[in-house]
Formats: structure tokens, sequence, C-alpha cells
């Protein structure tokens, strides 16, 4: 059996708790400076540069006349596509579009601050966003899902999806039929940092968005990183993360079933299961070996490199309480708690993007369709920011409506804070330079 890194946190010093927190992107200084020619190249060439990468970096058969997909292709990809699979598509996409339906804020609200003055906000879609797909490490049409459902739900008129072509120069045909299905009829042949290019500056084929959002590989975002003064990168959703959470009340080969959930998506994810129990951590890692005996050998090797590298394994903590402030520190993109009573837990629990709770909820179900959103952030920034969402898709206008009879009273005080604060323009708007206007 591979030698899964096992972690002791009370044989650990500061540093050595600290190193526990690392992600696979970090430092993506490295990605950074290799990606900045690449999108160089987007910028001045077009559809010719992404034709190039296509072939260096993707090995994909393609010319500019197939950077997008075609309807036939799509309406091909409905024939390609095992009914069951399509069921399970249609069976997440009912769920993600309830769930999302119900969090869209109304389109305005309006308050009376105080007799005649009115303030509110109004929601308006923003105009065009692009929805990365990654495809690098396997075909993920739940991101489909999940990136188009909400954006389709809040209203945006211009989407596009873009994700890395195969060798033949074709698009997974489940990604297509997840596209049409949730309502976006656009996609687009071209994956890494060169595809975060063409939607930043468009090509002869691609039309520039606004914004992006989807989760990518260390060169995406890498790259939205670069180009963030010139299209809104999203959330930051990099390489998966994940924590299992287990007490003692349930058994540890539970616990090492979905702590491979995450960890076999690529050597670069980062998962940890952490538990207070040594007998849960024992039966954990004895039951590695059979969890993976039934894997495909690829998978095997993405969850082996984590589970044995610097950021996943088994963490060993003293208690329940240095378990939680644990979770906390590191403020993981999916946070599953195994517990038969996993509510006795959640209140102690504040960073963590996502929350499933309990034996029959694991990472697998809220990605495939639960209904909250599964493209999260990463890299600690749970502490800050949450899912993707409806409202990562509408941007918020604030609304005022001040009445002649409530104005004499907020003009007064504006008056007296202009002057305050030197503003002379502001002190004569709200004067009687201003009331010669309002009586004619």
């Amino acid at each position: 059996m591979p030698n899964v890194s096992f972690h002791d946190l009370s044989q650990l010093d500061a540093a050595g708790r600290a190193a526990l927190m690392r992600r696979s992107e970090t430092d993506l200084s490295g990605f950074m400076e290799k990606a900045a020619p690449i999108i160089e190249a987007v910028r001045t060439e077009g559809d010719a540069a992404l034709v190039r990468f296509a072939r260096d970096l993707d090995k994909a058969d393609l010319d500019a006349s197939r950077l997008k997909v075609s309807p036939p292709e799509f309406d091909a990809a409905f024939g390609m596509v095992d009914e069951d699979v399509v069921a399970a598509i249609r069976f997440g996409i009912d769920n993600i579009r309830h769930f999302h339906e119900e969090q869209k804020p109304e389109a305005m609200w309006l308050k009376e601050m105080r007799p005649g003055a009115y303030a509110g906000d109004r929601f308006t879609p923003i105009r065009s966003v692009a929805l990365y797909v990654p495809r690098g490490k396997g075909a993920f049409p739940s991101v489909t899902m999940m990136t188009a459902v909400p954006a389709v739900v809040a209203g945006v008129p211009e989407l596009a999806i873009i994700t890395p072509p195969a060798p033949d120069g074709s698009v997974d045909a489940a990604t297509l039929v997840a596209a049409r299905l949730a309502g976006v009829e656009t996609v687009y042949k071209c994956g890494g940092a060169q595809a975060v290019a063409a939607v930043a500056y468009g090509t002869e084929t691609v039309k520039p968005a606004l914004k992006i959002v989807g989760p990518g590989s260390p060169w995406v975002v890498a790259a939205k990183r670069l180009l963030a003064g010139v299209i809104d990168p999203g959330l930051p959703a990099g390489p998966s993360e994940a924590i299992i959470l287990a007490d003692d009340s349930v058994h540890g080969g539970l616990a090492a079933l979905d702590l491979l959930i995450e960890a076999e998506h690529g050597p670069d994810s980062s998962a940890y299961l952490v538990t207070h129990s040594r007998r849960v951590a024992e039966e954990a890692l004895a039951a590695l070996p059979e969890h993976w005996a039934r894997m495909s050998e690829q998978r095997v090797a993405f969850s082996t490199a984590v589970l044995t590298g610097a950021c996943g394994g088994i963490v060993l903590t003293g208690s329940i309480e240095e378990s939680y402030r644990f979770i906390n520190d590191y403020a993981p993109e999916h946070l599953e708690i195994l517990s038969t009573d996993p509510f006795a837990h959640l209140g102690q629990i504040t960073e963590a993007a996502e929350i499933l709770m309990g034996p029959h909820t694991p990472v697998s179900i809220g990605n495939f369709g639960l209904g909250p959103n599964a493209v999260l952030p990463t890299s600690r920034w749970a502490r800050t920011c949450g899912p993707l969402s409806v409202t990562d898709f509408v941007k918020r206008s604030s609304i005022g409506y001040v009445t002649a009879a409530a104005y004499p009273e907020f003009a007064r005080h504006a008056r007296t804070l202009a002057r305050y604060e030197g503003f002379s323009s502001h002190e004569h708007a709200v004067s009687d330079v201003r009331d010669q206007y309002l009586v004619r």
C-alpha cells in the first residue's frame, strides 16, 4: 500500500501546521510567467493562435472553421450519450434550476427611508458571461450544469461555454447535451490560458465577454489573474479540495471512501480526512487499498499522488474542537461532515464553501445535482466568498427617489456635511441655487 501521509497535529510545530494549509496553486508565479505570452499571442493573432495552441497544447486536430460547435454537432451529441446519462443530466438540471430560482433576488425593491424618500436596489443581468468547463483530466458535464443553469435563471442574454477540444477536435458529447438542456447553444473549442484570453479580448470567432466563471487548472487561474483588468475573473475556483470531518460515530472505511472523491480529480487536488478518533484514522488507512482496487488506474494514480503528497492524507487531532479549528483555518472548498448527528457539528464550522452533512450526503451527490452550486472558491477564499450563484450573473444598481416634500430635510443635512468636507459644488447643489431652478 502507498505510504499515505499521516499528520498528528500534536506532533507538529507552527511551520508544520502552516504547511498543511498549502494548495497546489498557492504560488502561481511560474504559471503566470508562462501564461503571459500565450495571452499576448491570442490578443494579437486571434483564431490563428487558438488553432496553434489547440494543436500544440491540446494535441487537437482543429482549424479556425471548427472553433465553434456547430448545430449538427449538438444534434449528434444526443445520439452519442446513453439514455441513463441524459436522464441523470436532466435530473441534476431540474434540481439545480429549482435551487437557483429560489435564490434569485427580486428584480427591484424600494423602501421608504423617511416620509417621501425612497431607496432600494435593482438587479439586472450581466450582458455577457463565459462559462469555463475543464476537460484535461476528464469530461465534466456537471460543471456545465452548475455554471449554465444559474446564468440562464439570471437571464444573461449572451452566454458561451469554453472547453478544451479532444484530439479529434470534438467536444465531450455529454457536455453538449448538458449545455443544450440548460439553455446554452454557443460552445467554443478552446481551453487553458488561451481560452481565458479569447473571451477577454475576443477573436474572429470567439465573442468577448464581460465575465468568466468556472473552475480550472492553475493555467486557467493564472490567466484569470493576469487578465483581471480586462475581464471579471469571477470567484477563484481552482483545483479541487476537500476535507472529510469524521467523528467517532462512523466507520473509518466510509471516511476513506469519501476521501477519495475529490482526490481522484488530479494530482493537483487537496484532500484530508480530519478526525480526533485514532480508530477512525486506522480504519480509513486499512480500507484505502480495498477502495483503490475498485477504481480505474488513472484515478488511483491521481488520488495516490494526493494522499501521499504534501496536500493530502489523514490529520489526527487531539479533540473534536481541534478538528473544528483546523477546518476553519483551512477553509475548504468542500466539507463533508460524517457523523450520525452532523447538526451537532454544523454550528462550529464557519469557514467552508460547501457543507454536506451525514453519511447519506457524499460530495458525489453535491457535485452531480442536489441543487446547491458545486462551483466553489478554493485556496482559502471560502473565508470571504461563497459558491457560484445567481447573484454572480447579475449586477446591482442602487435606486434613490426623493419627493419635493422630503427634499428640504435631506438638503439641509447634505449642505452641512458638504461644507464640513470642503466640497463647494456638493453644497451649492442642495442650496438656494437649486431652489431657483426648482420653482420654475
